[in-house]
């Protein structure tokens, strides 16, 4: 049974519609055909995600998510079939509202996106290249255009 689990090092009271997240993020891994194990999802502030950026990426920048894929190897000899997905991905919420004010959008719409860009790391979409960004924008346009058809 697949989890999905919140976790705030800082409190992020604003941030509603949690259990229709959980139920979007568990069919984004299914409609991306990958299997779900576990994902946590930490909340914090720009001091702690950068210390981790530092520690673990060597990048001294701030950032509003880090994605780190925990999936256990499969064993040799099971060629083509894949471990189940386990993951955290870490959310400085003062970088999503500082950006969601720099985008005019709504703070809860832009941390919405961020754990949907983070689900989309874990199922392997990338976003280093021009033609990758666009395509994980438009995967994040799809899943939330979901959310908001179901929540309205």
């Amino acid at each position: 049974m697949a989890t999905i689990t919140f976790h705030a090092i800082k409190e992020v009271g604003w941030f509603r519609q949690r259990r229709q997240m959980k139920l979007l993020l568990l069919e984004l891994f299914e409609r991306e055909r990958r299997t779900l194990r576990s994902l946590n999802i930490v909340f914090c502030s720009d001091e702690y995600l950068i210390q981790i950026n530092r520690e673990f990426l060597k990048h001294d920048t701030y950032t509003d998510i880090i994605t780190f894929d925990m999936t256990d190897p499969m064993p040799k000899g099971t060629y083509g079939k894949r471990a189940p997905t386990s993951g955290e991905i870490y959310i400085s919420t003062d970088r999503v509202v500082e950006n969601a004010s720099g985008l005019g959008v709504d703070r809860g719409q832009e941390l919405r996106r961020v754990m949907i860009h983070g689900c989309l790391h874990l199922c392997g979409y990338k976003d280093k290249l021009k033609a990758d960004k666009a395509v994980m924008r438009r995967k994040e346009d799809q899943y939330l255009s979901l959310l908001k058809k179901r929540t309205a």
